[in-house]
């Protein structure tokens, strides 16, 4: 672990240098990359120097314990008992932070919801988890841009797939993956009856090009006019694009913009995530029954977290946190939770890490 906290600290020092380099700051991609790497070290660099200076204190009490003072001496030992509870801590945070990122979790995410059980309630509650994850996204300077959506006549989704482009966007998100369970009285109840509904979230790495490439021949792309709530044509054009990939039988439609061609690379888009998705499936779900708990297994069936209005609850079933905040939540303030879900996934991994 010293070796690892020894090359971090000289990785954000020469990081630091280049960042004050004017060439690299005319260079602004390489800049966002280099800054983005930085920000990330940083707090391991803190901690790690909070680190050493407890085991250079630990040294320097334990030389005084001989001392003829019996008063610096007894001292010495209440110190020493607090700066190793101190130390341990720390280096438990350490063996956390250090251990090694899914590199896809540095990029960005598509991300389907989609109506489940509860009717014209359950495509309302997909409506507040798409605010919910825009307000989300606003606060952590990321940008949406909304891929395919079947709207209802009252105002809710029936499903709505979007893209999230910004830094660290599926180390976050992807914990949102699964059932969302919502209890409220349903704006169409009249009696004042709780119901419960649900929605189902699914986030998948948006890969790169190259990582998944398509022939031309594997596809069959039909184009229709694109028809909004109740059936109703919104467009007068064929511009509405399906597409299918033929070996998979992997389907992506998209009929939100006027252009062909835009719902046509947009379709690809979420095509080409389902398809690198699809190729990993055996392998997530061969993960999955190694583990005890759902954490980051991308387990699409579990009810992941209860949202309950009557008691301005959400509560996550995986992390095992309640927190009393709904509203909060709701309007995009998901740190909390997501934090811990990291937490719990970095501990999981580092077990097993441990037991290799």
């Amino acid at each position: 672990m010293l070796k690892k906290l020894d090359k971090a600290i000289v990785r954000h020092s020469t990081l630091h240098q280049k960042l004050s380099d004017p060439q690299v700051a005319a260079n602004r991609e390489l800049y966002r990359k280099l800054a983005r790497e930085y920000r990330e070290l940083s707090e391991i660099v803190d901690v790690a120097h909070r680190y050493k200076e407890a085991c250079r204190n630990i040294e320097e009490d334990q030389k005084l314990l001989s001392s003829s003072d019996e008063e610096l001496a007894k001292l010495a030992r209440e110190e020493i008992l607090e700066l190793k509870a101190k130390r341990q801590q720390l280096e438990e945070k350490l063996k956390l932070m250090l251990v090694p990122d899914n590199p896809r979790d540095k990029g960005n995410a598509i991300v389907e919801i989609r109506a489940g059980t509860g009717g014209e309630e359950a495509s309302l509650f997909a409506a507040d988890l798409l605010r919910m994850y825009s307000k989300f996204a606003e606060r952590q300077g990321w940008r949406i841009e909304i891929m395919s959506s079947n709207p209802t006549g009252i105002g809710g989704f029936k499903e709505v797939i979007f893209a999230v482009e910004g830094a660290g966007v599926y180390g976050q998100m992807k914990f949102e993956s699964g059932v969302h369970r919502v209890q409220r009285v349903p704006l169409t109840e009249s009696s004042g009856r709780i119901h419960t509904s649900a929605a189902s979230v699914v986030v998948l790495p948006e890969p790169e090009e190259v990582e998944v490439q398509i022939d031309p021949k594997d596809l069959r792309v039909d184009v229709f006019r694109s028809s909004g709530p109740g059936g109703q044509s919104v467009n007068t054009t064929d511009s509405a694009v399906r597409i299918t990939h033929i070996p998979t039988g992997i389907v992506a439609t998209c009929q939100d913009e006027k252009s062909q061609h835009k719902n046509k690379a947009k379709a690809l888009k979420v095509l080409r995530a389902r398809i690198l998705d699809q190729a990993q499936e055996e392998n997530r779900q061969a993960l999955a029954r190694s583990r005890k708990s759902q954490v980051g297994t991308g387990d699409r069936s579990a009810k992941i977290r209860t949202y309950n209005f009557p008691q301005g609850r959400l509560t996550d079933h995986r992390a095992g946190i309640t927190l009393y905040k709904l509203e909060q939540i709701l309007t995009g303030e998901l740190e909390e939770v997501i934090q811990a879900l990291q937490t719990a996934e970095r501990k999981e991994r580092l077990s097993e890490l441990d037991s290799t």
